[in-house]
Formats: structure tokens, C-alpha cells, sequence
């Protein structure tokens, strides 16, 4: 399967039909580019328990690496990019992104003794790839640096939006320019693969700067020791927490290494330079309880994580008492549901209390817990609504929508905005089909697909 000069095509290996594992192909003049190689997190059995290590099978590609000009890093999250040190020495290509992400991947990529070339671009750049020319277009998502890509070749033109949100206040980074967009119109841009993670939710997501006035009242409505819990890779939450612990006059501390991962990677971009000091960890311990905020990896229930040691009793530098408050500023990933609500019912049997943005009440852990009264948001999500959506199809105004980064309903969800939104053709498929950019013609089951998971122990790949 060789793409004509005439031919423009976009194939998913990964995250098309699904939230996660990100994979995607294009194909023009003989030659393809990839756009992120991320993983998922499947329950299944792992020694001392959590959740598989799993990435897409990259046979397809890996068995064309002579025709791979590139792979092009959208943004720093697991599912994004968590692949590529695992499956480069199979593609052996050079590797693009902006510095945030750059400089974590190249710590998972020295973690593995891997010398890939990773090159640096910066927003608004163009990058001729071979047959393909990229422009990164920034666009605000609940990391540093995310890009949508347009891809330009002599057969069409695309818009890759990456992970997505429209924000007014994005803490860190540059809010979203809605003219760079609007500008695209007028390009004749064929087609837009686009995130569908909310297209089921209505109406806006919230900004990141609408959490600090909640986050300052949690935090100073709380008497004992306050651990909130993120993702690590969301910096803007990151820095409106080392404003919170400013203003409510608490050292701020890191609890997990892949916080101190990222902290130390977004310094190495110039992020995080303002409010932001924390102390050891293993000085928290030592504080009074009313002057201690500190951040927690492992919102997910993850095992071995901090926030689970901390729920434990077992975490070396902190231990949490009575009175102490856990704050989870993150959703629940589908699937996490039961880790979750056993980490809270965890702590809530040692009186500690717990808030989080969307609990789950599981029968078996007791009574269903009375409701929390209304109070403001402690968690925005990165990904676009519904009016959003449409707001994207009304600036770029494509002839073909194609919905990815979802389950079937969230693409069914999507590609209706875009019909309602005036867009004349909407294609929605799955893993292994191949979509015409041109026509919107899918041929189904185009490419193997299928998925490896890593033995992390001893650094194998297994397919599943």
C-alpha cells in the first residue's frame, strides 16, 4: 500500500475508536508521517497489581520505515508519547516537537540508553517533511505547548487540532488565537481530524484560571495538612498551586517522581519560574500541619503511587492525620473508577478528608456518602465541548470532518456538530481503516492493527 502522488491519506493505528494510545499515519507521494505514539493503561494482571502498560503494534509502519520522514510530538502526555522510546528502534526516525515535550522525551528516551534525534520547533514554525510541509499552529490544552498541525502537500491540506480546548486563560502559554484559524478558511483546507473526548458534553469547558479562586478557598478552609492531587504534566495547575500556597501561606512540596520529572522539565522551558519554591519532601513531615500543601502523583488510584502511600500510612517523608484534607483536582479516567473510590474510602476510615471533582460511589466500600454542597471548580478539563466543536468548524469551515481521540459515541457526537455545523462530508471509522482526505472514502480494515504491552520488569514487548 504506497500512496500515489495524487493520493493524500490519513490512517490511525491508535486512538481512533478509542481514548488513548495515539497513532497516526499520513500518506502522500510514497511517503508517510507520523503524528504521536502514546500508550493506555489497561486492568489487567501485573505483579503487585495497577494497571498493563499497553501501546499500538506498529507493524504496519515498521515493516515501511524506509518511506517514515518523521514523527511529530503534538504534545507531553502519556498517551501522546508514552510509546516512542518503546517502539523507535523500529521506526528510526527523526522526532519532532517544541521544547516542553522535548525535554520529556528525551529523558524516557536516555532512561532506555536510546540516541534518537529529536529536534526542537518552536510555534508557528514550518517544517518541510519530505512530501508533506507542517505548520505548528499553537492551540491551548492542558499542557504546555500542544499544536495542532495543518499539513500541506501538492494533493490537500489538513488540519491535525492534537488535544484540544478553547481557553480565554490559560495560565501558562499564550491563549488561542482565533484568526490563525479563521485564517485557515480562506486556505481551502480539505479536512480536520479532530479530538472528540467531550463532544458529548454541552456548551464550554471551563479555563484553567477559573480554578484558582476554588483552590485558594479549599485550601484555606482547611486546618490540618492539604494534599492535592493532578497530573504531573498539567503545568498551569502546577503554577496555580504555587500561587495558592503563597497566598494561603503554606510550603509548597512534591510527593512523586514523575512530579519532580516534570517540574524539572518545565524549568528547562521557562515555565513555573514565578510562585513556585517547594521544599524537600522529606521536610513536610516536620511543618506544622496547617503550613503543608502538597502535591501527589497517582489521582488514579495507581498503586505504589504517592497519593496511595499516603492513604497507606506508608510514605516515607508525610504522614497524614485526622483532620488532614486530600483534594483530587482531576477527573477520574474511565475504568479507574473502583481504584479511585477505594483510595478515598481509604482515608476516609482515617478521618482525613477527601474532595474530589466527580466521585464514584462503589456499594461495597459502605453507605453512599452524602452529598458535597455546591462549590467552585477544582478541576477544568483539556479537551473542547460541544459548543467549541462547533466553534472550530465555523473558523476553519473544512469539506470533511474526520473524529478521532474517542469512543464510537463521542465520534458519533462530533461528526454531527460538524454536519450541523455545515460541514459537507463527516467520516468516521476506526483503527486500521484508511480515509481518503480528498474524497472521504474510507476502505475498512486497510491496515493490521493491534496492540503490545510492556513487561516493564524486563523492559519486554509483548502483543496482546
Amino acid at each position: 500500500m504506497i500512496p500515489a502522488a495524487r493520493d493524500f491519506w490519513f490512517l490511525p493505528l491508535g486512538g481512533c475508536g478509542e481514548i488513548g494510545m495515539n497513532l497516526n499515519l499520513f500518506g502522500h507521494a510514497g511517503q508517510w508521517l507520523m503524528v504521536d505514539c502514546g500508550v493506555t493503561f489497561e486492568k489487567s494482571p501485573v505483579p503487585g497489581g495497577g494497571n498493563r502498560v499497553e501501546m499500538p503494534d506498529p507493524v504496519f509502519i515498521a515493516n515501511r520505515s524506509e518511506s517514515l520522514v518523521g514523527l511529530i510530538a503534538t504534545h507531553a502526555h502519556e498517551d501522546h508519547i508514552g510509546a516512542i522510546a518503546h517502539l523507535w528502534e523500529q521506526l528510526r526516525c527523526p522526532i519532532y516537537t517544541t521544547p516542553f515535550t522535548r525535554n520529556v522525551l528525551l529523558r524516557k528516551l536516555r532512561e532506555k540508553g536510546i540516541a534518537a534525534p529529536v529536534l526542537t520547533v518552536h510555534p508557528g514554525e514550518t517544517v518541510a517533511l519530505g512530501a508533506f510541509s507542517v505548520t505548528w499552529l499553537p492551540i491551548t490544552h492542558s499542557t504546555p505547548e500542544t499544536h495542532a498541525l495543518l499539513i500541506e502537500t501538492a494533493a490537500g491540506t489538513v488540519l491535525h487540532t492534537a488535544d484540544w480546548k478553547l481557553d480565554d486563560a490559560p495560565i501558562t502559554g499564550p491563549a488561542i488565537v482565533p484568526a490563525q484559524f479563521e485564517r485557515l478558511a480562506r486556505r481551502r483546507v480539505d479536512a480536520i481530524v479532530c479530538d472528540s473526548t467531550n463532544a458529548t458534553q454541552p456548551g464550554h469547558s471551563l479555563s484553567e484560571g477559573e480554578l484558582f479562586e476554588g483552590l485558594l478557598a479549599a485550601v484555606r478552609g482547611s486546618e490540618g495538612r492539604v494534599v492535592v492531587s493532578c497530573f504531573a504534566s498539567n503545568v498551569a495547575r502546577l503554577q496555580t498551586l504555587g500561587h495558592v500556597a503563597r497566598l494561603s501561606g503554606r510550603y509548597l512540596g512534591l510527593l512523586g517522581r514523575a512530579l519532580d520529572t516534570l517540574v524539572s522539565c518545565a524549568r528547562g522551558a521557562g515555565y513555573l519560574e514565578e510562585d513556585f519554591d517547594p521544599v524537600q519532601a522529606e521536610h513536610l513531615g516536620y511543618l506544622p500541619p496547617g503550613e503543608v500543601l502538597a502535591l501527589a502523583t497517582g489521582s488514579q488510584g495507581e498503586p505504589g503511587a504517592a497519593l496511595h502511600r499516603l492513604a497507606m500510612d506508608s510514605h516515607p517523608s508525610v504522614s497524614l492525620a485526622a483532620g488532614d484534607h486530600v483534594l483530587f483536582s482531576a477527573k477520574t479516567i474511565p475504568g479507574n473508577e473502583d481504584a479511585v473510590a477505594r483510595l478515598i474510602a481509604a482515608f476516609e476510615s482515617r478521618n482525613i478528608r477527601v474532595t474530589h471533582p466527580d466521585r464514584v460511589w462503589v456499594p461495597e466500600l459502605g453507605p453512599e456518602p452524602e452529598p458535597e454542597p455546591p462549590r467552585r471548580p477544582l478541576h477544568a478539563s483539556g479537551h473542547p465541548c460541544a459548543e467549541e466543536l462547533r466553534q472550530m468548524y465555523d473558523w476553519v469551515r473544512p469539506r470533511l470532518a474526520i473524529p478521532v481521540h474517542g469512543e464510537p459515541r463521542h465520534l458519533r457526537a462530533n461528526a454531527l456538530i460538524a454536519q450541523e455545523a455545515g460541514v459537507p462530508l463527516q467520516a468516521i471509522g476506526s483503527n486500521g481503516d484508511l480515509f481518503d482526505l480528498l474524497t472521504g472514502r474510507i476502505t475498512r480494515g486497510a491496515a493490521p492493527v493491534g496492540r503490545l504491552w510492556l513487561e516493564e520488569r524486563k523492559g519486554l514487548l509483548h502483543r496482546c
